[in-house]
């Protein structure tokens, strides 16, 4: 074990269970591993097993629903009620204690038909419930928790995670905000948590002292009128008779506060470990653990939270998924092949709150089917030659070495990482560099990797490398529509592009303090929010022109949210549904008047830049990757088309 973590690599005994370390895999709902199925299938047992075998403590499980199966369309739901739909249930704790590991299953208090807290009360951040749930409801749920507590028992997992955070419907009991029951479940403190409390006593009566109870809750919802700190303390105070660990959460889900139940990077790094470290230092818990959870990227990060004492286990979720195989790297002294989340909200959380689709991830592309380069190699001599160093470039670089491929990666530049390594000096964008130098270690510990920089690629260059594919991740560069005085005033640098931010960052060019700065951005897109956060947060007054009537259109959920919270905190002028009509050098004219600037920026999106293609076609088979494919998109997309051509070469006959 490395000295360096020996703090959250230490084991703890919880309810007599002893986990070899800190470290909690979180519940993550797994929608690409469910079709409607009432048990989970084999991709479905995969994806947690993977979590065990790379060597987290405790395992949490998701999918279980209270009163039977209930297919929602949407997330995994298994029965629990009767015996042969449990046999999957049982291989699935099996497999898991095969690697060490402990494991629990989450259970979500979403009452039935509909039914809420109270009168008005959403259901999961969405539709309004049919109203107040009548106490016979109330009886028959809790029945319904101890019958599944009791099959989750036997089916022989460890222990179960009451999620009871987040103003889900059974979490609403516990916020002033949401409960306006005038009976014993409503009104006081004592009878707020009066509900909750007796469904975890007839669980704890059910199952003993034996079984893992992790009940999670909101430290803070953050909601005027709602759990403040001082309240969620005195929540975690009352649950301590019954829980193991007390896993304190944040936010709500609503479009105000869900942004704190999965932090993203418009938010600081690990934004609510102070609630754990809140509850774990007011000297009022004393029979049992502490977790934390949310946007904690690294696993310096969760040694920290325990050395300090602000908490004693820490649980991740979206840094498992990008890289399932973190505690066997820290084990194996192999620290530097970490691949941490970076935060952005798109594949996990995005595509689960936004859309409904299934999990994915930008730094992981295997997150669905496995790391496929350590199942397949090359069946015969294969030579790759790959055109730029970006994230897409260098993703499909090191999937074509790691399968066998002899890979030539060629960047015009002096260095590798492209326009995603660029960003990474922007302050607030910092996290994205970890992926930067993952794929940068990635690279250089690959012997079968030529890098050339500073490498303008000829057909001549290319036909000297005798490659059996190209790929051509030429990446993107600034769109600049023609619209009067745009070219003029950046050539003069009278306007900046956010490359053109990005430079003057490096160089030390802009002041610490803004205050008193006009900052305009034309361009309400991922790239001009970014400037819009950049400004802001520095105190300039800034305003966003976005030409369409969405300001972050095709932004994740959670990022969108974050962002609009930041400009509404800032008093951001927003102007969705206005053109730029001509650019001077010190002011934009727009159809809706003219607007001076100190600072200028056009975010006006990018445009893809492959010049190379039909080139390289006639020396060798050629794909494009990333925005050199179609059209400038998402980083997640160019690693998973990097990633595919694995299947390319297959079709080549380079792969059984």
């Amino acid at each position: 074990m490395s000295n360096s973590f020996s703090h959250v690599l230490s084991p703890i005994r919880v309810a007599g269970h002893l986990l070899k370390n800190r470290i909690i895999s979180g519940p993550s709902t797994i929608h690409t591993a469910s079709n409607g199925e009432d048990h989970p299938t084999e991709a479905g047992k995969r994806f947690f097993v993977d979590r065990a075998r790379a060597g987290a403590g405790l395992v949490t499980c998701a999918g279980v629903s209270i009163g039977g199966f209930n297919n929602d369309g949407v997330h995994a739901s298994w029965d629990i009620t009767i015996p042969n739909r449990q046999n999957a249930l049982c291989d699935l704790a099996d497999e898991i204690h095969m690697y060490g590991a402990k494991c629990t299953m989450e259970l979500i208090g979403v009452l039935p038909d509909g039914w809420t807290v109270s009168d008005g009360c959403s259901i999961m951040g969405g539709p309004i419930g049919r109203g107040e749930a009548p106490l016979e409801v109330l009886d028959q749920f809790k029945a319904g928790y101890v019958q599944a507590v009791k099959a989750i028992k036997a089916c022989g997992f460890d222990g179960v995670l009451f999620h009871f955070g987040h103003s889900i419907p059974i979490a609403q009991f516990l916020s002033p905000c949401t409960n306006k029951r005038t009976d014993q479940y409503g009104g006081s403190f004592e009878n707020r948590v009066r509900y909750p409390l007796e469904v975890l006593a007839a669980c704890r009566e059910a199952v003993g002292r034996d079984m893992i109870f992790d009940v999670r809750f909101s430290g803070s919802e953050f909601q005027k009128g709602g759990i403040d700190e001082a309240e969620g303390i005195r929540i975690a105070e009352v649950f301590q008779e019954y829980a193991d660990i007390l896993q304190v959460s944040a936010g709500m889900h609503n479009p105000d506060w869900m942004t704190w139940t999965h932090p993203c990077g418009f938010l600081p790094p690990m934004p609510n470990v102070y609630l754990a470290e809140g509850v774990k230092k007011s000297g009022k818990i004393t029979q049992a653990l502490v977790s934390t959870i949310g946007g904690i990227g690294s696993l310096q990060d969760a040694e920290d939270i325990i050395a300090s004492g602000d908490a004693d286990i820490v649980a991740m979720g979206r840094s498992l998924i990008a890289d399932p195989e973190w505690c066997n790297k820290v084990r194996d002294g192999r620290e530097d092949e970490l691949r941490k989340c970076i935060s952005c909200c798109i594949g996990c959380v995005g595509n689960r709150m936004g859309s409904n689709r299934p999990i994915r991830c930008t730094v992981n592309p295997a997150v669905t089917q496995g790391d496929i380069c350590k199942k397949r190699k090359v069946n015969k001599p294969c030579k790759v030659m790959v055109i730029g160093g970006g994230t897409a470039g260098l993703e499909a670089a090191c999937t074509a070495a790691e399968i066998g491929c002899d890979v030539t990666l060629a960047e015009q530049s002096g260095s590798l990482g492209g326009r995603a390594a660029c960003l990474c000096d922007l302050p607030e964008k910092r996290r994205m560099n970890d992926f930067v130098t993952y794929l940068k270690n990635r690279t250089a510990r690959l012997k079968n990797i030529k890098v050339v920089l500073n490498a303008a690629v000829t057909k001549q260059m290319a036909a000297a490398e005798n490659p059996d594919l190209i790929v051509c991740a030429t990446g993107s560069k600034i769109a600049t529509p023609n619209i009067p005085g745009l070219l003029d005033n950046l050539a003069e640098g009278n306007i900046m592009t956010v490359d053109g931010v990005i430079a003057k960052v490096t160089e030390g060019g802009f002041p610490h303090s803004m205050a008193g700065k006009q900052a305009v951005i034309i361009g309400g897109g991922a790239a001009g929010l970014d400037l819009v956060e950049f400004f802001a947060v520095r105190g300039a007054a800034v305003t966003v022109v976005e030409m369409t009537n969405t300001i972050g259109n095709g932004m994740d959920l959670v990022s969108r949210v974050s962002i609009h919270n930041i400009m509404r905190e800032k008093h951001v002028r927003q102007m969705p549904g206005t053109k730029l009509l001509e650019v001077k050098a010190h002011s934009f004219v727009t159809d809706a008047g003219e607007l001076p600037f100190d600072y200028g920026c056009i975010c006006l999106g990018l445009k893809a830049c492959n010049p190379l293609f039909e080139e390289m076609s006639a020396v060798a088979k050629t794909v494009a990757v990333g925005d050199a494919k179609l059209a400038p998109r998402l980083i997640i997309d160019g690693t998973r088309e990097a990633r595919q051509i694995v299947n390319t070469l297959e079709a080549m006959g380079y792969l059984d």
